[in-house]
């Protein structure tokens, strides 16, 4: 990558920059607000409904208009949130440039999304796989090691880097029209991706590969005085999307407003020590289309926590949109043949309750550490760390999407900070997880006697972690099967099964067709795709009646009726 690598000759180059979320519409709300997505509402790809920001609220592109700048994106948009207020761009379409503002005297701020080397640009087939050849040599490729090493795989990476390439291409043909309109030694430019990588277990998936994003930033001549960094230099401080912001507006000279959760990482009074002792991040993967998962990740320095409160879905779970790639639907062929080892066997097996990584050693999250009691004392100190940032945040994911779109969206952050005290209580009930089934046996049966319907709600998905241990839990289970909140049933009856090994498929497909919420639906059919697949219960998906309005569930559906391939 030439351009890219000359803009790092000219600025700085970030060892460890990372997106937040690992996906496109949650990682650029992220971004564009510079509030964590799970304490703003909008955690969910793609959105279902928007989250209102409140009042006073603003994308801080709309903070930039408001102090005179002309704002312009090129041209992705796909954000989860609507705000009050100043709009965020004078001008968003695939036509907009920094060239259309009213006069040349005006600052601006332009964004410029390059979709070429998006995930669908690995959407391809044997056809196209037989007649173009990569430029990156097949046999050169150095596969992630929980790829098995096929020809399909060595393809599509190699596919990849060359969409690299064409990247590089569309950088240095702005570089050169900023030059062209003598603007090139005025600007900062800033050279990012929108998460983590697009082959498989990447950009969906809270792992280092879908949060860790490269970042480099081109210093200009006439502005370098306020950048404590030399050029072609590198630093290894920890920056976040939700940095990015805070860092634009205090190059601008424009006060950065409390309600953003990061920080300036540039700018007048920022040094490069503290900058560089920066080391720690924190990120989230929740709903990706049709498929469920809730997953909090806390980097710092070389350790990575991963918090998996619904570790019985396991990566592999079926995602429509992720299963067009060759390269996956082969891994879920050769993992159904047997023809895996142990690390790439992973990503279509349950996940643990917590993992621990040290990723200088283990870049790739295939060696958990949390068991080994060697590193106990670590474990402790992350996962400490870890329950007391989801506490802080409010995190809203510990209500179930339906809920919180038909309570919290109005206002989600303010919803949050009234309900403190009772997310705090639902993750400690989800931290009975992290014990042993003897320790958390008592705290659980009460609970499920006699919690608030949405303590029962995380204690069963505490018993389904915990699956045929929890077998003294069984009795306290049919009551919540019949609870009038269908998600209290739905969390029931994977517990029930998980412990007993009864089909839980009748009670799913009651579940799905007694709801009105197309939220309700998916949520549960996620489950049914789990059991169906992985769990190997059958499904007669002609026992379907549901009357919710359409919504996305309607993948699942034809996944049901079209899909053959369920694991064996």
């Amino acid at each position: 990558m030439p351009n890219v690598e000359k803009m790092a000759t000219e600025g700085v180059t970030f060892n460890h920059a990372f997106s937040n979320a690992p996906v496109c519409s949650v990682a650029r709300s992220t971004l564009a607000t510079g509030i964590l997505a799970p304490r703003g509402g909008f955690q969910y790809h793609r959105k279902a409904e928007l989250a209102t920001l409140p009042e006073g609220v603003l994308p801080w592109s709309a903070i930039l208009r408001d102090a005179g700048y002309f704002c312009a994106n090129n041209r992705k948009l796909d954000y989860n949130f609507k705000y009050i207020g100043t709009k965020p761009w004078d001008e968003s379409s695939n036509k907009a440039t920094w060239r259309n503002r009213p006069n040349k005297e005006i600052p601006f701020f332009y964004m410029r999304s390059m979709g070429e080397s998006h995930e669908g640009s690995l959407h391809f087939d044997q056809t196209l796989m037989e007649k173009e050849t990569t430029i990156t040599p097949v046999g050169q490729v150095e596969l992630h090691p929980y790829h098995p090493d096929t020809s399909i795989f060595r393809y599509t990476h190699a596919r990849y880097h060359d969409r690299m390439s064409v990247i590089d291409n569309l950088v240095g043909s702005e570089l050169k029209k900023l030059k062209d309109d003598g603007l090139l030694e005025d600007t900062f430019i800033f050279y990012f991706g929108d998460h983590g990588g697009v082959l498989p277990r990447s950009k969906g998936y809270a792992y280092e590969t879908g949060l860790h994003i490269p970042l480099v930033v081109r210093i200009p001549e006439n502005f370098k005085h306020l950048i404590d960094h030399k050029n072609g230099s590198r630093t290894d401080g920890f920056v976040s999307f939700i940095d990015f912001g805070p860092s634009i507006l205090h190059l601008a000279g424009i006060n950065v407003p409390d309600f953003m959760d990061g920080k300036p990482f540039f700018g007048k009074g920022i040094n490069r020590k503290a900058l560089a002792n920066l080391d720690e991040t924190f990120g989230y993967a929740d709903r990706f289309d049709e498929k469920y998962d809730m997953v909090r990740t806390l980097r710092k320095g070389k350790w990575k926590y991963i918090r998996n409160y619904q570790g019985f879905y396991p990566d592999g779970l079926q995602n429509n949109y992720r299963y067009r790639m060759l390269a996956f639907t082969e891994w879920r062929e050769l993992f159904k043949s047997g023809e895996l080892n142990v690390e790439q066997q992973q990503f279509f097996l349950p996940k643990p309750a917590e993992q621990l990584f040290d990723i200088s050693q283990d870049p790739y999250e295939v060696n958990d550490l949390s068991k080994n009691r060697v590193f106990h004392e670590k474990l402790m100190e992350m996962r400490t760390k870890l329950s007391k940032k989801v506490k802080e945040v409010n995190d809203l994911s510990f209500y179930p999407e339906s809920y919180m779109i038909d309570n919290a969206l109005l206002d989600p952050i303010s919803f949050g900070k009234k309900r403190s005290d009772e997310i705090a209580k639902l993750v400690d009930i989800s931290d009975l997880a992290l014990l042993s089934f003897q320790e958390a046996e008592n705290q659980l049966k009460d609970i499920l006697s006699s919690g608030t319907e949405w303590e029962k709600y995380w204690a069963c998905l505490v018993a389904a972690k915990f699956g045929g241990q929890a077998k003294s839990l069984h009795a306290f289970l049919p009551d919540l099967l019949k609870h009038p909140n269908l998600m209290v049933q739905l969390r029931a009856v994977e517990a029930w099964a998980l412990i007993s090994q009864m089909n839980p498929m009748p009670k799913l497909i009651e579940i799905t067709n007694a709801s009105q919420s197309r939220i309700e639906v998916l949520l549960t059919l996620n489950s049914v795709t789990f059991f169906r697949d992985h769990r190997r219960y059958g499904l007669d998906p002609s026992l379907f009646t549901i009357t919710a309005p359409k919504g996305e569930f309607s993948r699942r559906l034809e996944y049901f009726v079209d899909s053959k391939d369920a694991l064996k």
